[in-house]
């Protein structure tokens, strides 16, 4: 075991001025020596990384080129679920252990997920934006009930991806008296308890998506879908920008195809001036930057995960290991 361990923080931005001292704390007979940098470049990695043990990473890109560089390297934690900023394979020849953290943001990502349906159905930003505006203040009676305002209870709910946050989401829905449906996948005979997917499109009110990016759910959501919805319907996106067609959902706020729509995630992060939904100026839409996951106390989980899977690895545990 070494007497010391150098760890380099690459994108200490994203942890959100968290209190890192547990990584202090790896082991009584290890000293740490941490490096915390906001943001890191690819032109900089190798400069802050050479003389690295670990390297702590949310979403800088490690690539083939970068990891044979750094000869010292043992262990990638990555601090968030996804896997696809390190080549595994590479890390994997290189004799480079990797880590990533699941579950910490399940009770944010779903809190989230309600502020935005509710604030919909509520039309909570319409009123809030009425009052610095002006309008509450010239009503001729005590309230302003110029936007509409709709009630959860007993609404139809589909459930796109049913992991933690599909369930955790399913879980908070009832308890607000909604109907839970559960998508099957697009294109494959429902199994017991879920519902065919487009068949799940045609009844809902709202539809929450939850589920990975990948090649199979990449524009997931488009225009054949938006169409199988009710012209009333809210659709919510938590997961991951690419999964709903930027362009069609557009399309389909600006023709009243679907009543409104919330989403915490873009295609590309942070967005582009040029991007559809950041150009559309409608007010049943709602964008928030990818925040979801972010809360004080989901960060604070996150970090002393990583602070675990370090601890695990110099006790030579396998915990949280992808590669």
């Amino acid at each position: 075991m070494p007497s010391t361990i150098n760890i380099v923080i690459l994108d200490a931005a994203t942890l959100n001025n968290t209190d890192l001292s547990v990584l202090n704390k790896i082991n009584a007979k290890i000293m740490t020596q941490i490096e915390f940098y906001e943001t890191t470049s690819k032109t900089q990695i190798f400069e802050r990384c050479h003389n690295a043990d670990i390297i702590i990473t949310n979403k800088v890109h490690l690539a083939h080129h970068d990891l044979a560089q750094l000869p010292k390297l043992k262990l990638i934690c990555i601090a968030a679920t996804g896997t696809n900023n390190i080549n595994l394979i590479s890390a994997k020849k290189l004799g480079i252990a990797v880590t990533n953290v699941a579950g910490y943001s399940t009770a944010s990502v779903v809190q989230h997920t309600f502020t935005l349906l509710l604030t919909l159905m509520n039309s909570s930003h319409k009123y809030i934006q009425d009052c610095q505006n002006g309008v509450w203040q010239k009503s001729s009676m005590f309230c302003s009930l110029k936007h509409s305002m709709n009630e959860v209870q007993n609404k139809t709910l589909a459930i796109i991806g049913y992991g933690d946050l599909g369930k955790g989401v399913a879980d908070i829905a009832q308890a607000f008296g909604m109907h839970v449906l559960i998508c099957e996948r697009k294109g494959s005979q429902p199994r017991e308890g879920r519902t065919d997917f487009n068949s799940a499109l045609t009844q809902a009110d709202i539809i929450s998506i939850h589920c990975p990016l990948t090649a199979e759910t990449h524009n997931l959501i488009s225009d054949t879908e938006l169409n199988l919805m009710k012209p009333s319907a809210v659709l919510i996106n938590t997961a991951r920008g690419g999964i709903v067609d930027e362009k069609a959902l557009v399309n389909a706020l600006e023709s009243k195809t679907i009543q409104a729509a919330a989403t915490d995630v873009l295609t590309k992060e942070p967005a582009d001036d040029d991007n559809p939904l950041i150009r559309y100026s409608g007010n049943n839409l709602i964008i928030t930057p990818h925040i979801a996951w972010a809360s004080k106390e989901s960060i604070n989980r996150l970090v002393n995960e990583i602070s675990l899977n370090i601890k695990a690895f110099y006790n030579d545990e396998n915990r949280n290991r992808v590669e």
